[in-house]
């Protein structure tokens, strides 16, 4: 991946917030087929929580947003992470409103209309630049699809939405995250989350994964799977493997 070697835990994340549906939708084409996980919101609020919930690498922002502007979306998102890489997007040309943008904290912008290309070309510098910061700041953060597990906070997320998980629930989603596609064995889940090789009533493997499922995927497209007869294993969604 060009100029994103850096980053660990899976693809680089970039929020791609535009109140225009049509718009938010050819960015994220853009940023997944640049080899990036695209994250769309169309309003400022939607934007602010994706984040909480799953730390962009990156940001392109609309300054017109429905509830909020960009400026106040940028502001805040710089808060939570004065490092964050973050390109707006604008209509107005004006010297004062890129000033306004760049003075609070914006890295780049692009004036409407452009093209793809440039703003691909523009995040991507923005991301080299920012690589050797993120690489150390990112570590604790596991990805697979659109479930993400953050270490030092001791927090997951499905889709932006918080999950509330045991300390135990917890170790054994990040043992299977640390994992995604393979077939963890009952034997090696105790090892890793129990340390022991005997559960004792003989069903503790199953009642903690039971919890998982229905922490995880209640209402939404399965990630853990039962392999008959081997374990179980989590895929991100539409994975067929």
């Amino acid at each position: 991946m060009t100029g994103t070697a850096g980053f660990r835990n899976g693809r680089v994340r970039v929020l791609v917030v535009d109140d225009e549906p049509a718009l938010t939708d050819v960015l994220s084409v853009a940023v997944e087929e640049a080899g990036w996980r695209a994250y769309p919101a169309l309003d400022g609020q939607s934007a602010l929580r994706i984040a909480r919930g799953c730390p962009p690498h990156a940001v392109v922002l609309d300054w017109m947003l429905p509830d909020l502007d960009g400026l106040q979306v940028l502001r805040r998102l710089r808060h939570d992470n004065p490092r964050l890489p973050v390109l707006m997007l604008t209509a107005r040309d004006a010297l004062e409103h890129r000033l306004d943008g760049l003075g609070a904290g914006a890295d780049d912008y692009v004036t409407k209309p452009f093209t793809l290309q440039e703003v691909v070309l523009r995040l991507r510098g923005l991301l080299r630049r920012a690589g050797a910061v993120q690489a150390r700041t990112d570590a604790s953060v596991k990805v697979v699809g659109d479930l993400v597990l953050t270490e030092e906070s001791r927090e997951v997320h499905r889709a932006g939405a918080p999950v509330q998980l045991t300390a135990k629930e917890f170790e054994l989603l990040g043992l299977m995250m640390e994992h995604p596609r393979q077939v963890l064995s009952k034997a090696q889940i105790l090892a890793h989350v129990w340390s022991t090789s005997f559960d004792g009533g003989g069903n503790l493997v199953e009642v903690y994964i039971s919890s998982l499922r229905r922490k995880i995927d209640r209402g939404r497209a399965p990630m853990i799977h039962t392999v008959r007869g081997l374990g179980y294993v989590l895929r991100p969604t539409g994975d067929g493997r």
